[in-house]
């Protein structure tokens, strides 16, 4: 497990968690690492709620699809991310999203139950877990409110300018990056990849953007 101690430090689980501590921890915890090779369903829809995914390595995402087959991407998962940790906390039967691996990636699943519930150990770390764990999960709301905002706005068009303004906000410039291909950003926002493909094309014309691939810049 040490060999992750670099990534595990970035997890916003384990903030403050001393290194002395983590091994003794993640014991606890019964956390287990598997991998997965690319376009792997990591976790299935109607699957067990109980585990908190970590990704180690690679890159996934959390994707939803409704009774037609229509995909909506929820979000990214990047190496120290969690993801199903809110559906582990409320204790639901099974998930309702998927979550696939985009390329080759190494995922530690962490028993939920055992950072809720004390161990016969009295372990002076689970208060710790359990704020980190609160806290996350408040900053995932946030965000999902922040995608809520997005797919809301009625048009195509409102909807891409939304979201690149947020992404302009976060990356604090004007010339940013995203981390959608064009299908995974119709996917995103929830509209036709046509639509927003001639929407994109518009709005170069009329000299509000400038894109490259995945590259944007809000003039």
């Amino acid at each position: 497990m040490k060999k992750y101690f670099e990534i595990l430090r970035k997890c916003p689980l384990f903030e403050q968690i001393e290194d002395e501590n983590l091994i003794n921890m993640l014991s606890c915890l019964n956390a287990k690492v598997v991998a997965f090779d690319k376009k792997y369903t990591i976790l299935t829809e109607g699957s067990s709620a109980k585990y908190i995914g970590i990704l180690l390595s690679g890159s996934a995402q959390i994707i939803q699809i409704d009774f037609y087959g229509n995909r909506s991407i929820l979000s990214n998962i990047k190496p120290s991310q969690m993801f199903g940790e809110a559906f582990a906390c409320a204790e639901t039967k099974s998930i309702p999203v998927t979550v696939t691996a985009n390329e080759p990636c190494e995922v530690m699943f962490i028993d939920c139950s055992c950072i809720l519930h004390t161990c016969n150990n009295n372990c002076n770390f689970h208060r710790q877990l359990i704020f980190n764990l609160m806290k996350d999960l408040a900053m995932k709301t946030l965000l999902f409110h922040q995608k809520i905002e997005i797919i809301s706005k009625r048009s195509t068009r409102e909807k891409l300018l939304t979201f690149l303004t947020v992404e302009a906000k976060k990356s604090k410039s004007n010339s940013f990056n995203i981390s959608y291909d064009r299908q995974e950003l119709a996917d995103y926002l929830e509209v036709d990849r046509s639509g927003l493909s001639a929407e994109i094309s518009k709005l170069r014309k009329e000299g509000i953007i400038k894109n490259r691939k995945n590259h944007f810049e809000l003039l």
